[in-house]
């Protein structure tokens, strides 16, 4: 009965590292565009996956035909937009980042719809959504993506150009 138990953990722990090696990179990017952080500096990313990783681990049993790359990203979204709700406007991303320009609702719909390809109804679903909601903010986020606001042009910056001649 160990013996058992113990080839069928083996397979479980080789199935989930190979799983990890072939998603861990493009999960990692997707986890860095919803934080807004530096792809060399991103520990907040590197947290939300290494959490959506060992959910999706706890439950690997019980996937039972299910993509486990899909449940990982459903963990990464749940979790991210959880832990954004109850810290938006404590942090801001750093301005580098062009997303950090969105709100983490409009950052978390951006990275669904157009990096990982949900469809609406997958999206609306997930956050709980009608789907019109979540097709307003994706046209409102790509709107401020592609038309970012003006900022205010440093005082010291307009001396520099008008200086006396």
């Amino acid at each position: 009965m160990r013996d058992r138990q113990a080839s069928q953990g083996a397979r479980r722990a080789r199935e989930f590292e190979a799983f990890v090696a072939g998603a861990a990179g493009r999960l990692l990017h997707a986890a860095t565009l919803l934080t807004a952080e530096p792809p060399t500096d991103n520990p907040r990313a590197r947290r939300l996956l290494t959490l959506a990783l060992a959910h999706t681990y706890a439950s690997w049993d019980r996937l039972r035909g299910e993509d486990p790359y899909d449940r990982t990203r459903q963990q990464l979204a749940v979790r991210f937009a959880r832990g954004a709700w109850h810290q938006y406007g404590r942090f801001r991303p750093a301005p580098a980042s062009v997303l950090a320009e969105l709100s983490p609702q409009e950052r978390l719909i951006v990275v669904l719809r157009l990096y990982e390809g949900v469809a609406e109804e997958q999206t609306a679903a997930l956050l709980g959504l009608p789907v019109e909601r979540v097709r307003t903010i994706c046209a409102r986020a790509m709107a401020t993506l592609l038309h970012p606001p003006r900022r205010p042009v440093p005082a010291a910056a307009v001396e520099a150009e008008v200086a006396p001649s």
